[in-house]
């Protein structure tokens, strides 16, 4: 690389992992007040406000699907720091939103601004990809996620203590922290894409059916997307059942399974800051990617079976391994785009994971549903991580698959 290109790594990249440690952090910052919130505006308890928190959230990912590939189009045309910058300065206006809305009509949109401003996914991914050797962009995409993992572990501790003030202040200091570092961006951040490297905005392409087009068309990425589409779905079974099967099985309390979520951050951004980068250096994005797929398998059946909550302890550690296999994709994957079309590709992923997001939890809390049920054959509340697992052992399967076609 040129000097250049490696001053770029040294000075953009401390503000990509904050933009991504903050949007994480004020992501989940909001998640333990946003019930009283909801309630607040609604005047209605609990349950109520557990249906609209659903369907805030399906907004936000729903949302994530369908402008990702169009912020990703446009970080090819005009550069990743202009769409950086607008999209942090876009999340400090949604929880400014959120802070003061005087109705639920106002939250809903918020959350909408929210998903738009959670599409940096996709232009850190490209400045990444833009500012790294290939070798070395699996352990970036790691430190990426790393960032990622301690502010979705933070997030929420910061939240609960400064909720304890009012239910709009979280928002109100999420949206001081982006507006902070929308303010840093602007003053320090370097742009990654040259002007010769940028391409014409293609709108048929920069939406999510052009997404899924380009994602067909690509030479050599349609079998790792399935991958990460298997990934995804068994990853979304934690977030959409886990608290409810740990009271199912054990009788825990909210106590016991918030130390069970902070050990699963806390072991997640490990694997991904620490353990990404010498395991692919060691074994290639390749076999580090099936390593992750089956170790993170064991966890899921270490989930779904475990007869006790001491039990179920140990496999959170495996099923942290997850987190080595979207880098390595996400490396793969970049390896066979063209470099003016990184943006492109990482707003198909961002497209993909946004559709996945909004729909895995269904099957995965109508499984649960069911085996909890008196309809249910036998009773069995780790059914959810079962299907997890199934799902991995498929995804190492396509993983070995495109292995093989690949050579």
């Amino acid at each position: 690389m040129t000097d250049a290109t490696l001053h770029l790594r040294r000075s953009g990249f401390p503000f990509v992992l904050a933009t991504a440690f903050l949007d994480a952090a004020g992501f989940g910052m909001v998640l333990p007040v946003l019930p009283a919130l909801i309630a607040s505006l609604t005047g209605d308890g609990m349950g109520a406000a557990a249906v609209e928190g659903g369907r805030l959230t399906f907004v936000y990912a729903a949302m994530l699907f369908l402008v990702s590939p169009l912020i990703g189009g446009l970080s090819d045309r005009f550069g990743r720091r202009p769409l950086l910058i607008l999209a942090v300065a876009s999340f400090a206006l949604d929880n400014l939103i959120c802070a003061l809305a005087p109705s639920l009509a106002w939250l809903y949109l918020g959350r909408i601004l929210s998903g738009i401003s959670g599409s940096t996914g996709p232009v850190i991914g490209a400045y990444v990809a833009d500012t790294t050797a290939p070798d070395d962009r699996a352990a970036r995409f790691g430190r990426v996620g790393m960032a990622f993992g301690a502010g979705f572990m933070l997030g929420p501790a910061l939240g609960g203590l400064v909720g304890e003030l009012s239910p709009r202040a979280p928002f109100l200091v999420a949206a001081l922290l982006a507006l902070v570092n929308a303010g840093l961006g602007w003053a320090f951040l370097k742009e990654s894409l040259p002007v010769e490297r940028r391409r014409s905005l293609d709108l048929a392409k920069a939406n999510p059916f052009g997404a899924l087009r380009f994602i067909a068309g690509a030479a050599g990425i349609g079998l790792l997307i399935v991958v990460l589409v298997l990934m995804q779905v068994a990853h979304d079974s934690l977030p959409a059942v886990w608290t409810f099967s740990l009271k199912e099985r054990f009788g825990w309390g909210e106590r016991e399974i918030g130390l069970t979520l902070t050990l699963v951050g806390v072991v997640m951004t490990a694997v991904t800051g620490f353990v990404v980068g010498p395991t692919v250096k060691r074994f290639g994005e390749h076999s580090a990617a099936m390593v992750g797929l089956a170790v993170a398998g064991v966890g899921f059946l270490g989930f779904a079976f475990a007869t006790s909550g001491t039990a179920i302890t140990p496999f959170i550690a495996a099923f942290a391994f997850i987190g080595i296999v979207g880098p390595s994709l996400t490396a793969m994957m970049s390896r066979r785009v063209a470099a003016d079309r990184q943006g492109e590709l990482q707003g198909a992923i961002g497209a993909v994971k946004g559709i996945t997001m909004a729909l895995a939890p269904i099957p995965m809390t109508e499984l649960f549903g069911y085996f909890t049920s008196d309809a249910a054959p036998m009773r069995f509340a780790g059914a959810p991580f079962l299907l997890s697992a199934v799902l991995m052992a498929i995804a190492l399967v396509v993983v070995g698959m495109d292995r093989r076609v690949r050579r």
